[in-house]
């Protein structure tokens, strides 16, 4: 059984953090709702308007506003490709706040959070290139058994692809910083590694749980990616990795193959997926290839090699 214990862990041990899990998650949350807040305010502004007219309009047609509805039509608004971009960019709050409260308040090091100057270029190279063939086996798997067809897109907009992919380098880097670098190091600085492991991978599934096509599998799919990311930066002690792998996880999904990002709905994209089946189990469902079964093969072949690497390494320590 491998220790777990690369040199971040060790630098978050030295932090201001309490020996409480329950004040470490509650503490968690409310950082949570502060970033989310950061985040939303800028796309809400430009959203608001086309939001609330839409739903005039459908109130005055005799529609119940009901919480899918509001759900159905905010998602709509917010995957035009100006808001969508916006959002994307305004992930960089999220990493910004994360930062600054390990930081000051944890009186942590950058250290502690995977911000690891030797081989961040290489490891975040490698990173591109896991997240890369990942998402392609998940999506280019579905089309071999015929779950779904890739179709080259009639109207591609290169400029709108090209900024969402820098959107989406942003947005996966913050949510790694969040859940990664800050909650899963923060906790590992104080309890067991698999504790700290298991809550952010946890709380990492949780946070998409009011998106469209949520459900039990999707929850699982999530939790894992959360566990997987972990033991990436684990295993190379450092946050550059998980940030590329999860980028270009979400890119590709979204802006190359037309896939539907955690049920955002489909963005402006180089080719668009549709689904062959109605069997949520093959397609993900409203959520997207994330929850599918394809997802969850590869999640867990990806885990099983990380898994195995840590074990060899312990093993060869131990033996020296």
């Amino acid at each position: 059984m491998p220790e777990l214990k690369p040199k971040m862990f060790k630098e978050s041990e030295k932090s201001n953090v309490s020996e409480n899990l329950i004040v470490n998650i509650f503490t968690f949350i409310v950082v949570m709702a502060i970033i989310l807040i950061a985040e939303s305010v800028i796309p809400w502004i430009m959203a608001r308007d086309a939001i609330y007219a839409r739903l005039g309009e459908l109130k005055d047609a005799g529609s119940e506003l009901s919480f899918d509805t509001i759900r159905r039509v905010t998602t709509e608004i917010s995957m035009q490709s100006n808001v969508f971009i916006v959002m994307l960019f305004c992930t960089v709050f999220g990493t910004l706040i994360a930062v600054l409260y390990c930081r000051y308040a944890e009186a942590r090091p950058l250290r502690s959070m995977g911000f690891a100057k030797p081989k961040a270029g290489l490891h975040y190279l490698q990173g591109v290139l896991v997240g890369a063939v990942m998402m392609s086996v998940i999506a280019l798997g579905s089309v071999i058994f015929r779950a779904s067809n890739i179709s080259l897109c009639s109207s591609i907009k290169p400029l709108t692809v090209l900024l969402t992919l820098f959107g989406f380098l942003l947005q996966g880097m913050s949510e790694e910083v969040i859940f990664r670098g800050y909650l899963m190091n923060t906790i590992a600085g104080r309890h067991h590694p698999f504790i700290a492991i298991g809550v952010s991978a946890v709380a990492f599934s949780l946070a998409h749980v009011l998106n469209p096509g949520f459900g039990p599998l999707v929850f699982f799919n999530l939790a894992m990616f959360g566990v997987f990311a972990s033991l990436y930066m684990i295993v190379f002690d450092d946050i550059w990795g998980v940030c590329a792998i999860h980028s270009v996880w979400n890119f590709l999904q979204g802006s190359f193959y037309g896939i539907s990002v955690s049920g955002s709905g489909q963005a402006e994209s180089i080719f668009r997926t549709t689904p062959n089946t109605s069997s949520k189990l093959l397609t993900g469902g409203d959520f997207g290839i994330e929850g599918s079964i394809f997802t969850t093969v590869v999640l867990a072949a990806g885990t099983a090699l990380l898994w195995l690497k840590l074990t060899k390494a312990s093993a060869a320590e131990k033996s020296e």
